[in-house]
């Protein structure tokens, strides 16, 4: 279960952010890409983080694992096994990354080397970490390829990237991350560009990892994408944590108002031919941009004057130390009389 960190650090987790902050140096001013950011996971879970575009969720994971660009800096606390990972040294990152933590990009034709055949991007890992030899690790391939569904693995060794589908490009780019077979997998918008049909095999194939006892954190911006792989969700907004809950309960009774507009926005197949998908007024805020209160008060039917004066705190809904309770950062929570709070 993903929860708001305390001052408690839990031993079981598997992964512990707390109290993260990702600010970048540009022409424009300082932009405060994450702010205050703070999950903890176990291994075997998966938790989707979710949101619009801008919203900090890919730069929240390229710092946890030391990859952010040089005008860019972290503060807070990434633990990974009990090992702090913000602000450490090249060598324990590197120890870590692919055989601890694996991110899975959002675009694999950019992130598969062109020039490079496929066998030479999934060995290359196990051979530059003296994990196997050139044997080995061309069986661990081809075993590798088979399981997340190409055929022929063999002719597959031989190509390049640029001859591959987008959907196989994105499996080859899972197997490359399973390769030194770590225990927490990234996957930043993993089905983006993807048809359906490839999509619902990506995700399948995601859920295959989680049951193998991996951890799954996914970034996407489309809860409808996540409903039946993750065990947890994140919704982040302007780059805070505004809610978090099981996906059960979050999809039931959504408490804050970017979560509900979120999934109001999601097509339904009981909808009419020609009903019209519900947006959200307003625009998402500029990076530069700084707010006293709370980020969505400008676009959110239900402020107050205090959200836009002080910003809220996540705060527990539900039952304490239940499996069912979530968070909130919100004066108003639609759903706060069914989850244990005061009626606004």
């Amino acid at each position: 279960m993903t929860v708001p960190m305390t001052t408690t650090t839990t031993p079981a987790n598997l992964l512990e952010v707390r109290d993260l902050g990702v600010r970048f140096a540009t022409a424009q001013g300082t932009v405060q890409a994450v702010e205050d950011v703070s999950i903890a996971m176990r291994a075997g879970e998966c938790l989707a983080i979710v949101g619009e575009s801008g919203s900090g969720k890919s730069q929240l994971l390229l710092a946890c694992l030391g990859l952010l660009a040089a005008n860019g800096t972290a503060r807070g606390s990434v633990r990974f096994g009990g090992v702090e990972l913000l602000g450490a040294d090249e060598r324990t990152l590197n120890a870590v990354r692919g055989t601890g933590i694996a991110l899975l990009p959002q675009d694999p034709l950019s992130s598969l080397t062109p020039h490079l055949r496929i066998e030479t991007l999934l060995t290359e890992g196990l051979l530059d970490r003296g994990l196997a030899t050139r044997a080995q690790a061309r069986q661990r391939a081809l075993r590798a390829l088979g399981e997340v569904g190409i055929d022929d693995p063999e002719a597959r060794l031989r190509q390049y990237s640029h001859e591959l589908s987008g959907g196989m490009r994105q499996r080859v780019a899972l197997a490359t991350a399973l390769m030194c077979e770590p225990r927490l997998l990234f996957a930043d918008e993993p089905t983006t560009a993807l048809d359906v049909s490839v999509q619902a095999r990506v995700l399948e194939l995601l859920a295959g990892v989680r049951d193998r006892g991996l951890g799954v954190l996914i970034i996407t911006h489309d809860l409808g994408v996540v409903a039946g792989l993750a065990d947890r969700v994140a919704v982040m907004y302007a780059g805070r944590i505004v809610e978090t809950a099981t996906t059960a309960e979050l999809f039931r009774a959504p408490c804050h108002p970017y979560t509900a507009a979120l999934l109001a926005a999601v097509p339904r197949l009981d909808d009419g031919a020609q009903s019209r998908l519900p947006g959200i007024a307003g625009d998402p805020p500029q990076p530069t941009m700084r707010f006293p209160g709370c980020a969505f008060a400008p676009r959110c039917e239900f402020a107050l004057d205090e959200c836009s004066a002080q910003r809220p705190e996540l705060r527990t809904v539900g039952v304490s130390g239940s499996a069912a309770a979530g968070t909130v950062a919100c004066y108003r929570p639609l759903h706060a009389a069914a989850a244990g709070e005061a009626a606004p």
